[in-house]
């Protein structure tokens, strides 16, 4: 059992790497925050004067603000929705006993080690390429007329590519759920006549509910935060079809240097994002209880 001096110590031991934590997230937010109040721009270093509330004002009215959030939405659903469905029957599959399995389950989660902008410019220039691209080449010799993803249907291609991403990471989860689910329990109910599908869906599916929990929860944190996709394969366009909050914070400060703005798009975000995990986590984070 700890003592008072044992405890001590270890508060002690710990306390450099605390504060170090603490001074990683606090100063750089601390300097956020007093930039959003300035009218901070790169191209006018002679000052920086206060202006309140100004930077937030400029940023909710910017036509392309209503644009990036609803895709920042549709991102987020259309990636989650993937992953989870498909993650289940990726998982489903996996668990099944068959020839190479160990194999076959590191190729399936080794997307998931590929860097984002790696994984961008492969899906744009090897498979999505009108012209040289793999699935061009499929629909020409079908007789086809070949897809421009990235103008035709640029955002549900940035959907592709990044559930392409997480979908490992939903199946890992996902298959060691159902690993640890009780097969007599199943066997029960097959001898008791159940079909397949009454299986999974009053045994399996009831099983996942604390996975997929996770699965959607940390998903969503990182999906608020998507980038380097959007950045190598459309830039945001056509127009503004692609751009979402994280990528309009970037044009704001990086490429139309207003630091002001772009920090008060900053606090915005991260308003919005703490808003989104409370609220899952008073929605679904009660399945984590069970």
């Amino acid at each position: 059992m700890a003592t008072k001096a044992s405890r001590s110590a270890a508060r002690l031991m710990i306390s450099p790497a605390v504060l170090l934590l603490l001074g990683w997230m606090i100063i750089p937010l601390s300097m956020t925050v007093y930039f959003s109040f300035l009218r901070y721009n790169l191209l006018m270093p002679d000052g920086n004067p206060f202006v309140g509330w100004d930077n937030y004002y400029w940023f909710f009215t910017d036509p392309s603000f209503k644009d990036a959030m609803l895709n920042t939405l549709l991102l987020v659903g259309g990636v989650l929705a993937i992953t989870t469905v498909g993650g289940v029957l990726f998982a489903l599959l996996l668990d099944q006993p068959m020839w190479g399995q160990g194999v076959i389950r590191i190729m399936v989660i080794a997307p998931f080690f590929v860097m984002p902008t790696v994984s961008g410019l492969v899906w744009k220039n090897m498979f999505m390429n009108p012209v040289n691209g793999i699935f061009g080449h499929i629909a020409s010799a079908l007789g086809m007329q070949p897809v421009d993803f990235f103008s035709q249907i640029p955002l549900l291609s940035i959907i592709f590519i990044v559930a392409w991403q997480w979908l490992p990471f939903a199946t890992l989860i996902l298959l060691t759920a159902f690993q640890s689910l009780d097969q007599e329990q199943l066997e029960a109910a097959e001898m008791d006549g159940a079909s397949w599908l009454a299986r999974f869906w009053y045994i399996m599916l009831p099983h996942l509910a604390r996975a997929i929990t996770v699965v959607i929860l940390i998903q969503t944190i990182f999906l608020l935060s998507i980038f380097a996709e959007i950045l190598v394969t459309t830039n945001g366009g056509p127009g503004t079809s692609t751009t979402n909050l994280t990528y309009l914070i970037y044009v704001s400060s990086l490429l139309q240097y207003d630091v002001g703005m772009g920090s008060a798009g900053g606090v915005i975000a991260i308003i919005l994002a703490n808003i989104v995990a409370i609220f899952l986590m008073r929605m679904i984070g009660k399945n984590l209880d069970a």
